[in-house]
């Protein structure tokens, strides 16, 4: 892989909604008109099932905010003319409920499925979905996945009906270890993750890509713990600190992010902490001002993007008192009715067929693809660090005068990552 960083200032972002560029390998793209609306006013209706209660439930309700808030924009102004209708299930974090969720929602005619937040409930869905689709001819449903990172998900279980819209933990995790080989003053590393499939997948990729990159770190610990079900990490973060570990690298998010790093604070830990998910729901609040230069995140997306993400960010703030951070959901809008303008057709089979291969120009951080071979979307992913909120970076989450600023970008060339997926499509 190559490891190659663009820096930030050599890029600049910002671009409009509806500013798409159509490109795909395989379909009737090139006899689409842009600016054609063919499906005006056509109502597509759509269920996130996740988490709205419990531990985890503020992340889930954040982001079916986040979902209708961005429904009604696109509503308004789509390639297609298609109308967005988007209700939310609490699945309680649960596969079983998830599947039983799924059930409803196609009784209740919803061809398309929202999901993020639990790689075991995404790999549950999939399975449900293949099944029903199956068995179903002319009643199939689409799974679009907005957070839900196993790989496994895009490589041995991928399936013609998932899509992703963010990064695996693959991609993330070849950035994430491409920054951290410049930072010569990381020595020990602690691996601190969730014990379900994502959690997992962070640990084995960590210690994969480190030793490739930096074989000279140690890796001094490892702890895998519940999900959404620990209350007190200080006796994790006790182990930590004997450790001597001067770092850490964690996938947990929501409240399993947000107490670990009220733990560490409490504990007196000052190592760095390398995350997928600070900016979502609680964890910027934990930390509060502490943690300046020392918390990292690596995502498709900062808080800081520039242009109308900026504008979007600020106005959903104005609106629900709480922060835009999932946004994939953009990239899934744009994606999504580019590919009904291009199939002239809501139907679940065209539009699938339509995705496949799709270019689109998003509204920031220029051109993603969704790549046909494995319905993983190829994007630039970001390195940003917490600290204090500026005029050059300037949006501060949960009100705490800090922020998320941007320290590398890394292309799409640099944070794709290879498949092993054997599509099986309809017909096939």
């Amino acid at each position: 892989m190559n490891d190659r960083v663009i820096p930030l200032a050599n890029r600049v972002l910002g671009f409009c909604l509806g500013a798409v560029l159509v490109a795909s390998t395989g379909t009737a793209l090139a006899q689409a008109k842009v600016g054609s609306k063919p499906l005006q006013g056509e109502v597509v209706k759509m269920v996130r099932i996740d988490a709205l209660s419990g531990l985890m439930g503020g992340v889930g309700n954040n982001q079916l905010k986040s979902w209708q808030f961005f429904a009604e924009k696109f509503s308004a102004s789509n390639p297609a003319g298609v109308k967005f209708e988007v209700t939310g299930v609490d699945n309680k974090l649960s596969p079983t409920e998830s599947v039983n969720a799924l059930k409803g929602s196609i009784d209740r005619g919803v061809r398309y499925i929202i999901q993020g937040n639990g790689s075991s409930v995404a790999l549950a869905l999939v399975d449900a979905i293949n099944k029903h689709n199956e068995r179903n001819p002319g009643k199939e449903v689409v799974y679009l996945d907005d957070s839900a990172v196993d790989p496994d998900l895009t490589n041995s279980k991928c399936s013609f009906w998932h899509f992703r819209f963010d990064a695996d933990t693959t991609m993330k995790m070849e950035a994430m270890t491409t920054f951290m080989k410049g930072q010569k003053d990381i020595k020990k590393v602690y691996l601190f993750n969730q014990n379900y499939s994502h959690g997992q997948q962070v640990a084995k990729y960590a210690k994969e890509y480190l030793k490739r990159k930096r074989p000279d770190i140690e890796i001094v610990g490892e702890d895998l713990h519940p999900l959404a079900q620990v209350r007190d990490f200080a006796p994790y973060i006790a182990k930590i600190r004997a450790s001597g570990a001067d770092s850490v690298i964690t996938g947990n998010w929501g409240s399993d992010l947000a107490l670990l790093i009220k733990a560490a604070h409490e504990g007196g830990y000052d190592g760095k902490f390398f995350t997928y998910y600070t900016g979502v729901t609680g964890t910027p609040a934990a930390l509060g001002s502490t943690g300046a230069g020392k918390v990292y995140q690596i995502a498709y997306a900062h808080y800081n993007m520039g242009g109308q993400t900026d504008a979007w960010t600020k106005e959903f703030k104005q609106k629900y008192n709480d922060d835009f951070y999932t946004y994939s959901i953009v990239r899934i809008f744009e994606v999504l009715s580019q590919a009904m303008l291009v199939a002239k057709s809501t139907d679940p089979i065209k539009v699938a067929q339509a995705m496949e291969g799709l270019k689109v120009k998003s509204s920031f951080a220029g051109e993603v693809e969704m790549r046909k071979s494995d319905h993983q979307l190829q994007q630039p992913l970001y390195m940003s660090v917490w600290q204090k909120a500026d005029a050059k970076y300037p949006y501060s989450p949960e009100n705490t005068g800090m922020t998320l600023a941007p320290v590398a970008e890394y292309p799409n060339y640099v944070s794709s990552t290879p498949t092993s997926c054997q599509m099986k499509r309809p017909g096939d």
